[in-house]
Formats: structure tokens, C-alpha cells, sequence
């Protein structure tokens, strides 16, 4: 067992007290099926007791058990609480989940992004469901007059073997309300778990499912007025001048102004940012007439100059000055751009042996590059937001992945205290870190404030996906030393983007190779960049796999061996000391989906490609089984393993699987975000290509391995691998390899040159 303290860093979150009723205890546990049964619906307490932050038990014995991250389908609703559920011993039927509210005292990281969430509140969450329960036993005991340790728990239900007596938690609930918090508790041991580790379907499914109002977009407030933003048209623009008088004119109109998301003097943090800030402003009754209006604006922009923007680190509050260069900016520059900075030294990161001398002597030099363009996010649900401003208040809700950082720019922005500002968190329609950047929830306060008035501002999908925050544009060069013998004896990467470089120095194969250099650049950009699913390594990763398997073929072994090989020497006698993979680990998701997938059966029209790859503390191995129907390439399988430690609920683990695979292939095969003159050339899906459903595998086979380690990430790992898988079976399939993305117009380009 883990003896941990009931207090995490500053906050003491396990404060117990008494919660009288009639709290917004609205719940339905969906645990059985799709259809409820009328027995299986929750009888609701007259009467709750709160024994700590994350949960109340009612005298009936059903338990609340709040939810603390923020919702973007990860599953996290369900997978958290499951974690308290699990600690405190408690019959999961008669759990009712609830989205915590943003609450800073009690709550610690109340943020979705980097798939952390599960791995940083694995002991937190778990310490409350067991102080919870010790305070129950310690109430059991002193009502019969026994010892404690004499009281043991099971689904909810306290007993004393020794007497015979039991009780619900529900009728030990008031007393242990009442009980100081234990100052530390014994976890449970792995091998005695009976939640964890067990499929339990979405607390929200039926609720998604039948329509209930969850999302942004559902919230409604009584006299709320609908408003909508126009920005420029092209980065490197700003506003010159309106002219809104036909506009004004048209039905349900309130107002038209402009305002400033961020006041010129604010030194943003990272999830402030945005490119547009001097916005246009239509507000009106209803979403139509205002996209109306928005269209009959006469907009003049114009070219601004260089500047530099002011960024204060979002943790240690450190201040640092961004160069945003003037220009409008082209595709075609970008990418002869890119070419030009591959071409000559970059920064070393990284440095094994002598890398130079390596290369000089070697029998085989492989030298390729790869490169994939902006990406827009694209999330199902368009940004939105609703506030309402008061001169002493701001309340706030909707979908936002950081709403703990969003709620000091709230603050500062509109000249209130931060304890005035009230967060509300709603479900997400899709977050894959567009939604860590809040300048929309800014963007609605300063309306609200404005009209004096309930707002929600609403994005429609041009707005979207030409307001920026894309995935950067990156390029990658490899080269790759093989001796006489086909050893890898040097390996060099020069990695760089606009505006940013994808390179991680000391992932594999760093400290698998003697001589092993690793170099990055990067070119300003006044396009916005954000974080984007697996940020970075949903590009290098793809290129890297790409190209070991070039180089494997090169020597004459097996993808797989090859691989195997290089991570045996870098786990019995690894280069460097920096390396920040296990190479166990990483081995043994490649040897699972290898002995899962048959690998090494061959079968007549199946082209198989592999790909293994090491990010958010997590490992994943991907092999695919693709075939050509009519010229056309189609994935039939996927097969993929995963090493992200203790599985918390396995439905939800395999639906990030298979969802994650499925993003991964979209794109890296179909999708691309283009520019002309600094204006996006695809504002809607009629030219942004995703995979269809027709596109999508027909089966993806997944295998966790089984370990005792403490959960790492999920949501984002088995995005970047399965890119380089793609690539791989292109490759057996059409004889050609693909080095930019999207795959589908390399592909293509291919074809005409045949």
C-alpha cells in the first residue's frame, strides 16, 4: 500500500463540513445501457454531506462525486471520478458525477491538455476517496464503540465483523462530516482495485446521445443577445476603418463598435494568444440577422508594421518580447523558406561522438527531407462563449481547456478582482488544443461589459478556421551513416518551422547511436500558431519513422528488428544521459504489435507499414494494413499497442485508441491549410479535406500492455505514430515514398510524373 499526506503542495483541498440541501443536484447515473430503466434512476437525498471537495454522500447513501478537469471527450468526466470511487470503496451505481466548477482553493491543475490529466491527479483524487472512507470508519467506530481498524468497507457499506453490525455510508455521512481530516491515508495496493481498471461507459452518454443541452452552444440565459466578430482577412492586416450604416439598419440589430481583445500595455501568458486584436463587433437578437449584418460591413484593412509583443510566462509570470514581422505571407515562400534554412547548420540541441567523422567514412550516406503544412484544428463545436458583466461581476460559461489561466485574463481585462470573475465550465465539441487559447472567452466578457447585457458570442466555422492558432508549418532533414556491414554508425537531424522548430533532441534514436547530432531553426511568422493533438510530435514523429524505415530498408533488415535493435543497445549500453524514453518500454509496444499483427505473415493485396514513437509519457506502436482499391489506397487495419501503465477504464482508453488512429491518418493523408497573401485559402470543409467516414479503417485491433506503473498519457500518444505507419504501407503499396503532407497530393503529384 502508499501512505500519502492529506495535504497536496499549499491547498488543503479535503476541508470536510456539512452541505445543507437543495444544491443543483441534477443527475442521472447512465451505468447499464442506452435505454434507462425506471429503477435505475437515483432517489435523491433530502439531505448531503460534504466530506470534502470532490464529494458529498447523501443520507441515502448516494454519492456526488465531482469531476475537476474540463470535458473535451477525453472521457475524463468518467475516468476521475472513478478514481475517488475507487479509494472510497463505493457501490458505482450509486455514484452521480457532476463537472466541478472552477475553483482554485480547492482544485489543483484545472486544465485539458498535454494528457496529463488522469496522470497528475492519480494520488490527489485517490487521496480524497480514502480520507473520505477513513472518516466514514472512524464515525462507524465511534457510533458502536469499537476500534477502527476493526471497520472494514466494502460497496458502500461499512461492517464490524466482530459484532455483526453494518451500516450504509449514508447513515455514517452526518458524523463523518464532522471529523477532522485523517492527516495521512494508506491507498490501495493495484491487485485489490475493483473499479479502476474496469469498463464503465460515459457518465454524459445518454445525455449526448438524446440531445440534452451539455455543450457551449446549448446555454441560454434569458434576455441574451447574439454576438459575432469579423477580423481581418489576412494575417499581416489590421482594421483602417467601418463603415456600418447599412448594417445598423437591418432587423434585430443592438449595436455594432470595435474593441480590443487585450488592452496594448497587458504582457499576455501563452494561452492569450491570438493574432487579431482589434475586432469588429455585431450584436443583435439572434444568430442569423447578426451573421446578416456582419456581411452588409464595409471593412477597410490595411498592412501594419513589425512589432513586438510582450509575453509573461504562465507559471512564473517571467517577461519576454516576440518579434511579429510585417508581410503578407505565401505558401510558396514558406516552403522555399524552409528549404533555404535545411540547407544550411542549424542549432545544435544535441551532440553524440563525432558525428562528422561518421559520416565521412561511411559506406552509405541516406539523406531525406519531409515537410506537412498548417493545419486548422477544426474542432466539431465552433469557439463560443457566454458572459455577463455587471460593474462587480463576470460571470462566464462555456467550452475553454484553461479556465484557470483564462480567469486572470478575464480579470485584468475588464478591471475586476479575480475572485468576481465566475467560470463555468461546459462540455466540448472538441477541444485538440484550440480551446487552451481563450481569447474568445476575453473577446465575450469586454462585450458583455460593453452592452451591459448577456452576450454569447459565437464564431461560425470561416471565423474558426481562419482566426489562427493553426498547427505551425515544419520541415525536417535526416541523414543517416551505414557502415560496410549496414550498422548505423551516425544519424543527424535538422529540424525546423514557422514559427517554430518540432524538434525533441532526445527522443529515439538518441542514445541508440554512437555518433548523433541534432540541430534546429525556426522562421517569424505573423501567422498565430497554438498547440495542436500532440503538439510537435504530430509531425516529427511521422518524418522519424518514415525515415528509419528507409534506412532499414537500406540495410537490408526488417523495420521491426531494426528498431528492436537499435533500443536494445540504447537499454544495455545507452549513449548520452539525456535520453528521456525507457527503452524497455518502447521495445516491448513494438514486440506486442508485432506478435498482435502476424507480423511477418504475408497476404496477397495487403501492404503493411509499422511506426513507434515515445511522447506524453506514454508508448504506442502502430502496424497497418492497407490496400488499393481501383488505384485508390484505403486502410483496411490498424493494429496497435500501447504502454500508457495502469488503464483507468478501458472503453474510454480504447475510444482515444482508435479515435487518436483515425485523426492520425485524416491528417497526415487528406488535410493542409494553404496561404495566399497572407489569407488562408480554405475557410470551411468544401476545401479543407478530412477523412471521410467511407476513408476511415474498417478495424482497429488495440492491446495495452498490462504493468503496474502508474497511468501516463492517452489522449494524444497515438496520434503522431500512426502517421509514420501510413507513410510506410503507402510505400509497400505504390512503390513510391511520401515526404510532405498531405500524403494524398505527394501521391498524386507521383502519379503524373509516372
Amino acid at each position: 500500500m502508499t501512505i500519502v499526506k492529506t495535504t497536496i503542495g499549499r491547498r488543503s483541498f479535503l476541508k470536510a463540513s456539512a452541505l445543507a440541501s437543495g444544491g443543483l443536484m441534477l443527475g442521472f447515473n447512465w451505468l447499464m445501457s442506452c435505454e434507462s430503466k425506471p429503477e435505475e434512476a437515483l432517489t435523491m437525498p433530502k439531505e448531503w454531506f460534504e466530506l470534502n471537495g470532490y464529494l458529498k454522500i447523501g443520507e441515502n447513501g448516494v454519492v456526488t462525486i465531482m469531476s475537476p478537469n474540463p470535458e473535451i471527450g477525453q472521457n475524463v468526466k468518467t475516468s476521475m471520478p472513478m478514481l475517488v470511487a475507487e479509494e472510497l470503496d463505493v457501490d458505482w451505481m450509486k455514484v452521480i458525477v457532476e463537472q466541478a466548477p472552477l475553483n482554485t482553493d480547492i482544485f489543483t491543475r484545472q486544465l485539458a491538455g498535454g494528457s496529463q490529466s488522469i496522470r497528475q491527479s492519480w494520488i490527489g483524487l485517490r487521496t480524497a476517496g480514502c480520507a473520505a472512507r477513513q472518516m466514514l470508519r472512524e464515525a462507524a467506530a465511534a457510533a458502536w464503540q469499537v476500534p477502527v481498524n476493526e471497520i472494514t468497507t466494502e460497496a458502500g457499506t461499512l461492517r464490524h465483523a466482530p459484532s455483526g453490525k453494518s451500516a450504509g455510508y449514508g447513515e455514517m455521512a452526518a458524523a463523518a462530516a464532522k471529523i477532522p481530516v485523517p492527516k495521512e491515508v494508506e491507498l490501495k495496493n493495484v491487485k485489490d482495485f475493483k473499479i479502476i481498471g474496469t469498463p464503465r461507459k460515459n457518465v454524459d452518454g445518454l445525455k449526448i446521445a438524446t440531445g440534452k443541452p451539455l455543450y457551449g452552444l446549448d446555454y441560454r440565459k434569458d434576455g441574451m443577445l447574439i454576438a459575432m466578430i469579423a477580423h481581418p482577412p489576412a494575417f499581416g492586416l489590421r482594421l483602417k476603418s467601418v463603415d456600418d450604416s447599412a448594417a445598423r439598419a437591418m432587423p434585430g440589430i443592438k449595436d455594432i463598435f470595435t474593441i480590443k481583445t487585450y488592452e496594448d500595455s497587458y504582457a499576455k501568458h501563452m494561452f492569450d494568444a491570438t493574432a487579431f486584436n482589434d475586432l469588429v463587433v455585431v450584436v443583435g437578437n439572434t444568430t442569423w440577422e447578426v451573421m446578416n449584418a456582419r456581411k452588409a460591413l464595409k471593412l477597410a484593412w490595411e498592412p501594419f508594421e513589425s512589432y513586438d509583443e510582450t509575453y509573461a510566462h504562465f507559471m512564473t509570470g517571467n517577461k519576454m518580447a516576440v518579434k511579429v514581422p510585417a508581410g503578407l505571407e505565401n505558401t510558396t515562400m514558406h516552403m522555399q523558406k524552409m528549404a533555404e534554412y535545411a540547407a544550411i547548420p542549424g542549432k545544435v540541441v544535441r551532440k553524440d561522438g563525432d558525428p562528422e567523422a561518421a559520416f565521412k567514412k561511411a559506406a552509405k550516406v541516406i539523406e531525406r527531407s519531409y515537410s506537412a503544412p498548417f493545419l486548422a484544428h477544426n474542432t466539431m463545436e465552433p469557439m463560443n462563449f457566454f458572459a455577463h458583466v455587471t460593474d462587480d461581476m463576470a460571470e462566464l460559461a462555456g467550452p475553454v481547456q484553461t479556465p484557470e489561466y483564462m480567469e486572470k485574463s478575464v480579470a485584468a481585462r475588464l478591471g475586476l478582482p479575480l475572485e468576481k470573475v465566475d467560470i463555468q465550465m461546459t462540455r466540448m465539441g472538441g477541444g485538440f488544443g484550440r480551446r487552451l487559447y481563450g481569447h474568445f472567452l476575453v473577446e465575450a466578457g469586454v462585450i458583455s461589459q460593453k452592452m451591459k447585457a448577456p452576450i454569447k458570442l459565437i464564431y461560425a466555422r470561416e471565423d474558426d478556421m481562419t482566426d489562427g492558432n493553426f498547427r505551425p508549418s515544419y520541415h525536417a532533414l535526416y541523414r543517416a551513416a551505414l557502415d560496410a556491414d549496414n550498422n548505423l554508425i551516425g544519424f543527424q537531424v535538422r529540424a525546423g518551422g514557422i514559427p517554430e522548430s518540432p524538434l525533441f533532441a532526445n527522443r529515439f534514436p538518441a542514445g541508440a547511436v554512437e555518433n548523433y547530432v541534432a540541430e534546429e531553426w525556426s522562421i517569424p511568422s505573423n501567422i498565430s500558431i497554438g498547440a495542436f493533438r500532440a503538439p510537435r510530435s504530430n509531425f516529427i514523429a511521422g518524418a522519424e519513422q518514415s525515415f528509419l524505415d528507409e534506412v532499414a530498408e537500406a540495410a537490408g533488415k526488417d523495420p521491426i528488428s531494426f528498431r528492436l535493435e537499435l533500443l536494445e543497445r540504447a537499454k544495455s549500453n545507452p549513449v548520452g544521459e539525456n535520453n528521456d524514453y525507457e527503452a524497455d518500454r518502447y521495445a516491448g509496444v513494438l514486440s506486442l504489435v508485432k506478435e498482435k499483427s502476424n507480423w511477418g505473415e504475408e497476404t496477397p493485396g495487403v501492404f503493411r507499414g509499422v511506426s513507434a514513437y515515445f511522447c506524453h509519457n506514454s508508448y504506442v506502436a502502430h502496424v497497418i494494413d492497407l490496400v488499393m482499391e481501383n488505384g485508390t489506397p484505403r486502410v483496411e487495419k490498424v493494429h496497435c499497442s500501447v504502454d500508457c501503465g495502469i488503464v483507468v477504464n478501458p472503453i474510454a482508453a480504447k475510444n482515444l485508441v482508435e479515435g487518436g488512429s483515425v485523426d492520425g491518418i485524416g491528417h497526415s493523408m487528406y488535410s493542409g491549410l494553404t496561404f495566399t497573401d497572407g489569407a488562408p485559402d480554405q475557410s470551411n470543409y468544401d476545401k479543407y479535406r478530412l477523412i471521410r467516414h467511407r476513408e476511415a479503417p474498417k478495424a482497429i485491433d488495440v492491446h495495452f500492455v498490462k504493468n503496474e506503473i502508474d497511468p501516463t498519457g492517452l489522449g494524444e500518444p497515438p496520434f503522431p505514430p500512426v502517421m509514420g505507419a501510413l507513410a510506410n504501407a503507402l510505400y509497400k503499396a505504390t512503390g513510391k515514398r511520401v515526404y510532405s503532407q498531405p500524403f494524398i497530393k505527394d501521391l498524386q503529384l507521383s502519379s503524373l510524373r509516372m
